[in-house]
């Protein structure tokens, strides 16, 4: 297939590529922008960062950091791709050509071996030209999704602190990208319905962060792809009274402001999923739609009382999500079937709502434990829980039994514990590499006590019997 894009502000066309093809290679081998580089091929340390621009209005672009060993070629068709080549002739450039933060760079030290450099400097660039996941964003959040391996990360904050907004001027970027064409492999969700239909082994990729994985790392046939991110109506966000609605192709760096005001503790959750780069193409539907027993957002989702939209064809149906997942690998959906929404419902006046993510690093990393709790608190009983954990099982699940031991009774430290012991009842874990089943389901336990403890004592630091277990 042929993929036309703008490469530094150049129209690129490339043909026969593969849909399976990621970009890095050919930014690399075919178009020798050797700038951009291969540290992880997985998406986590950043070195091959690049922005990629598409037109949200006339004379407007939007910006967004991506990984491109995981970024599959077809998917910058219609779009601007900015390298680390690309940012110094903007007429910010000083008398080295370099763009302020390239020359912050420089000042503060902030480059030893120099290979993850192009990676630091995109992700800053973005920062600096208000990219998409950037806004409110402090300097390290920003560089979760890149690591230095010699450095040292005190340098690289400073560059990124000493480095004022500089918006660009994307006027001539838009023309081009209007010149160049946008639309995606499917003009609605209509399309892709009816083309999933006739062809039910379509894989679908919406931001592709786990596609892109099985290409690079498991060297996986993928088969026939369906690309559904630049279809419109997968894009909306709706806010109502009720809740919030997410479409199939929202990210989770459009979704973080929205989710933050349905609750804080979300938005806090989706600061710790990945980095800019992923939540930046990776969506709360794929995550959902792929399953994984560790996925971050589904605990929180199921906890929560959200509930999945099916669409096969003309046809729809909604499901509580935690019905959704049937058992580790197998989902409730049919052939041609696709997640076409989720819908998470707004909390009530006395909820208690808390999500804890359970990692061996703080940043950018998988969950061994990820525990949701939602209570409905009424004169010092629990009248309803909705409790979840993902890395529990082969599956997000709820925790029925210890539901069970909470719901009707007093919010009571006697309740709690008679809860953590029905824990074992609901989870039996497995050990890997995140964690034994022993550790999992004592913090599992220690997640809930830490509750009570909290709510009991607001403002209070956690005992000393949950010290360790804290968030990270």
């Amino acid at each position: 297939m042929a993929c036309a894009f703008l490469l530094n502000g150049e129209k690129v066309v490339l043909e026969g590529v593969e849909p399976s093809q990621t970009l890095l290679p050919l930014l690399r081998e075919k178009l020798r922008h050797t700038g951009t580089k291969e540290g992880c091929a997985e998406g986590d340390c950043g070195a091959c960062t690049v922005l990629l621009g598409e037109l949200t209005a006339p004379g407007e672009v939007r910006w967004r950091a991506a990984n491109a060993c995981i970024l599959l070629a077809p998917m910058v068709a219609g779009k601007a791709v900015l390298t680390v080549e690309g940012i110094g002739g903007e007429g910010l450039a000083d008398a080295d050509g370099l763009h302020p933060v390239q020359r912050a760079m420089v000042e503060c030290h902030a480059s030893q071996c120099g290979f993850c450099t192009p990676g630091f400097v995109l992700s800053l660039y973005g920062r600096a030209v208000g990219a998409q996941g950037t806004a409110g964003m402090a300097v390290a959040d920003v560089l979760q999704g890149n690591l230095c391996r010699c450095t040292g990360y005190g340098p690289i904050l400073a560059a990124g602190e000493s480095v004022p907004a500089t918006p660009r001027d994307d006027r001539a970027t838009a023309a081009a990208l209007s010149a160049l064409g946008g639309a995606g492999q499917f003009a609605s969700a209509d399309d892709l319905a009816a083309h999933l239909l006739a062809h039910p082994e379509t894989r679908i990729v919406a931001g592709g962060t786990d596609v892109g994985l099985w290409i690079t790392k498991q060297l996986r046939d993928v088969g026939a792809l369906a690309f559904i991110g630049d279809i419109p109506e997968l894009r909306r966000i709706e806010e109502r009274a009720d809740g919030l609605r997410l479409h199939a192709a929202v990210t989770y760096s459009m979704a973080h402001q929205a989710l933050a005001r349905l609750h804080p503790q979300l938005g806090e959750l989706v600061r710790r999923i990945a980095g800019t780069q992923v939540r930046n193409m990776g969506t709360v539907c794929g995550n959902i739609a792929n399953a994984s027993p560790i996925g971050d957002m589904p605990p929180a989702l199921i906890a929560l009382g959200a509930e999945v939209t099916l669409r096969r064809g003309a046809e729809r149906r909604t499901l509580p999500l935690e019905r959704y997942f049937l058992r580790y690998g197998q989902q409730d959906r049919l052939p041609g079937e696709f997640v076409e929404s989720v819908f998470i419902p707004r909390l009530g006046p006395d909820a208690l709502f808390r999500v804890t993510k359970l990692t061996k690093r703080f940043d950018s990393d998988i969950s061994a434990v990820c525990g949701a709790f939602h209570l409905a608190l009424e004169g010092g009983k629990v009248a309803a829980a909705r409790i979840a954990f993902g890395g529990m099982a082969g599956v997000p699940a709820r925790a029925s039994a210890c539901e069970a031991a909470l719901a009707g009774h007093d919010w009571s430290e006697a309740s709690v514990a008679e809860a953590v012991a029905a824990l074992a009842r609901d989870y039996q874990p497995l050990d890997d590499l995140r964690g034994s089943a022993s550790y999992r389901v004592t913090v599992a336990g220690n997640l809930l006590r830490r509750l009570w403890h909290e709510s009991q004592h607001p403002g209070e630091p956690v005992s000393v019997l949950d010290e360790g277990l804290a968030d990270g």
